[in-house]
């Protein structure tokens, strides 16, 4: 087993988010005529790192769903998010294993997304084998249920683009050596496969039987079909699960050349690199740890997979 690195992040609590009872009452009264009746209870979603509204509703006769909303005037940004995750949320077909979404207020100053309530809870932290398990299954199924992609997302080769140049603001070790890797993406993850690219466990739900599903389709992009598989591996590598033993007996990622493989570390490693430099947003006071705590995990398994001494 590979040792973990240790961290401090409070897992699962790591989002700063609105309250179903600052919501404007105009908003709350539009989400109960959407959902069929009052709010009984609302539980706020903790994971992630938007300060938007997220949170699992009760009405008065029993049944639950999932909510999220941001102000197009405060927190614009956010909004703007919920709009492309209902873009994107609407490409998905039947029996992709992921909340469907209900229903999109897009008016008065509020963007609110309504999605059906699923049964779940995230992964443990530290992973676990079994759930890593699930998960996998979940992007092997995603990944063969999504290729063809569906039109109407960008190709993982331009949104990528940016990122390899990204390596020429850190001062990492191995820097040079891991742009030359990032500069070689483009064939890598080229691919006709419907990628959700931000696979981990704060947008993952482990369901009663055991299976796992997927949330937050905010950004995904047409790419290789292991991409997913691979990009899940970053918390449980971190938490000190085998994940080359994983790679060895995995369908997709076993017949992927290991140099790829290492393209595609290089380059995610880049972005979170940069990314953790960056000052911390007031909104989202866990959001560089958790980057930082990704590029350190990255830095240690390229190191490991390329025979490079650990810095």
């Amino acid at each position: 087993m590979t040792t973990a690195l240790p961290t401090t992040i409070p897992h699962g609590r790591t989002a700063r988010r609105l309250e179903w009872r600052f919501l404007p009452p105009h908003i709350r009264a539009e989400v109960e005529a959407r959902i069929g009746g009052p709010v009984t209870e609302a539980v706020s979603q903790t994971g992630g790192f938007t300060p938007g509204f997220a949170s699992v509703l009760t009405c008065a006769d029993g049944s639950r769903h999932f909510v999220k909303a941001a102000s197009t005037i405060a927190q614009r940004m956010f909004a703007d998010a919920y709009r492309e995750e209902a873009r994107k949320q609407e490409l998905l077909p039947d029996g992709v294993p992921a909340p469907r979404m209900r229903w999109i207020h897009d008016a008065d100053d509020w963007v609110v997304l309504g999605f059906e309530h699923v049964d779940g809870r995230a992964p443990r932290r530290p992973w676990v084998a079994d759930e890593l398990d699930a998960a996998s299954r979940m992007a092997i199924a995603i990944a063969e249920q999504l290729t063809p992609a569906p039109t109407g997302v960008d190709r993982a080769v331009d949104e990528f683009a940016s990122w390899p140049a990204l390596w020429d603001r850190v001062d990492r070790p191995r820097a040079a050596d891991c742009r030359a890797l990032a500069d070689q993406y483009a064939e890598v993850v080229d691919g006709d496969t419907l990628v959700h690219q931000d696979i981990r466990d704060d947008n993952l739900l482990i369901r009663p039987d055991g299976s796992a599903v997927v949330c937050d389709w905010n950004w995904p992009v047409r790419g290789a079909d292991w991409l997913d598989s691979l990009l899940l591996l970053i918390g449980p590598r971190g938490d000190g699960l085998d994940v080359e033993a994983h790679i060895a007996g995995h369908p997709l990622l076993a017949r992927v050349d290991p140099e790829h493989v290492d393209i595609v570390i290089a380059l995610v490693l880049g972005t979170f690199a940069a990314s953790a430099a960056q000052p911390v947003p007031p909104t989202s006071p866990f959001l560089r740890q958790v980057q930082a705590w990704q590029r350190d995990v990255l830095h240690d398994w390229l190191a490991e997979r390329r025979g490079w001494a650990r810095q």
